[in-house]
């Protein structure tokens, strides 16, 4: 059974525990007699028994077999000086490289400006075949594709093509599992098996690319425009892979595809000391904080890593990475009915927000995907309503997600532990 306690008992634990920098918010008329769901009411998402709780992680397991060196994981020096190794001419690797981020293609046979019999030679030097295609899914009439791949050592892993009126975004996976153990997020209940290569990132873009550019989506031939850091895995934890494929996603032919910085964004859950690092990286693209509660009494249980940097820490620091690189910052917030929706929560992360500076941040809401049966489910549209209009009415630029892909398990994690589950279900029968 889940435990009830009412917004009045929630506010006072909230007032004793936690010494606050303003007098606390009280629970408005809106709020007063609703109940307060806790996370640990029931057991994680995916949890495999009643007593499973979060299990923060920042080791990364050491990998199965390292994956094959990549094009894209080399800087176009690196790649001349890999071609050099195995006595090919190093011009050539500027040819192979404008094939492969501007033609989005590894295939020998298309690069008929190379010398027939060096094409095979040159692409299985640089050009290796890591991610093949498990399971594609389509939903909202053809505009969105979710994959499922599986690497080199056999690891799944998730990405999301999505179609929008004015961009085409791909939502791209960093680590296969995570160790941030977030109890509302299957992949933190898997766990982390590993990072993915510099290679393996960019490879998802490179497939999104070519599926875009040939008319997989509906609506005919686009662009893939936008990269989004929020697939599988805490991007943080990957630090040198990821900052290595942000360079091959903004810098132009022949060293990466050439995007614009400011369609890219890199999601974490808050690690202070490598939010501040990428801050110096000098590459301006938007930082996305998923904080998910702006209390700390509900987000050490909500968002396990709140334990080392608080909601105080974490905050300061985006708004630093603001200041440094005139980015906005955004701030997501997945809405859990009778957790983490209450208005005075809405009114206290406007303070936070507010108490740092105007026009710094801005606030998506997102719509949970429901669970039936269980305490992570979506807000009834009132409460959502009444939690964006307390935003908006303090100043603060509140966006609701437009959420993808429900009916194809959606969230990062369900497609590939659904996968999973049914290989280990075929193997004990």
């Amino acid at each position: 059974m889940v435990a009830v306690r009412t917004i009045h008992d929630a506010q006072g634990a909230h007032d004793r525990r936690r010494a606050p920098a303003r007098p606390p918010v009280p629970p408005g008329p809106a709020d007063r007699g609703r109940v307060q769901v806790l996370p640990t009411d029931q057991p994680p998402e995916g949890a495999t028994s009643p007593d499973a709780r979060p299990r923060l992680s920042f080791a990364v397991p050491p990998a199965r077999g390292k994956a094959p060196r990549h094009l894209a994981d080399l800087d176009l020096a690196g790649r001349k000086q890999a071609l050099r190794e195995v006595g090919l001419p190093a011009f050539r690797a500027d040819q192979l490289s404008r094939h492969y981020f501007t033609h989005f293609t590894r295939e020998p046979a298309d690069m008929t400006d190379l010398p027939a019999a060096q094409r095979e030679q040159l692409c299985g030097e640089l050009l290796p075949d890591l991610i093949h295609e498990v399971r594609a899914l389509r939903a909202d009439g053809g505009r969105t594709i979710k994959h499922l791949w599986a690497l080199h050592d056999g690891v799944r892993v998730e990405s999301v093509l999505m179609r929008y009126r004015d961009r085409t975004t791909l939502c791209v996976s960093s680590q296969a599992g995570c160790g941030m153990a977030c109890p509302f997020c299957a992949t933190g209940q898997m766990g982390l098996t590993r990072n993915l290569s510099t290679g393996e990132i960019v490879e998802q873009i490179r497939h999104a690319a070519a599926l875009s550019q040939a008319g997989g989506l509906t609506g005919g031939p686009a662009r893939l425009s936008n990269i989004v850091f929020m697939g599988m895995g805490e991007p943080m934890v990957n630090y040198k892979n990821v900052v290595a494929a942000l360079h091959r996603i903004i810098d132009p032919a022949p060293e990466g595809f050439g995007l614009s910085a400011r369609g890219v964004t890199v999601s974490t859950v808050g690690l202070v000391p490598l939010i501040r690092k990428l801050a110096g990286e000098g590459l301006p693209v938007t930082l996305a904080v998923s904080l998910h509660a702006p209390d700390d009494e509900l987000r050490d249980a909500l968002i396990p890593v709140n334990s080392k940097w608080k909601v105080g820490q974490l905050l300061d620091a985006a708004h630093d990475y603001f200041e440094a690189t005139g980015r906005r910052v955004s701030i997501e917030y997945a809405l859990i009915k009778d957790m983490n929706d209450h208005a005075w929560r809405a009114q206290l992360l406007a303070d936070e927000l507010n108490r740092r500076g105007r026009g710094w941040a801005h606030v998506n809401p997102i719509p949970l995907n429901p669970t039936p049966g269980s305490i992570w489910t979506c807000s009834e549209p009132q409460v959502q309503d009444l939690f964006v209009d307390t935003l908006r009415r303090a100043g603060i630029t509140t966006t609701v997600r437009d959420t993808r892909g429900s009916d194809i398990d959606g969230a990062c994690g369900q497609l590939a532990t659904e996968a999973l589950n049914q290989e280990r279900a075929a193997h004990t029968r």
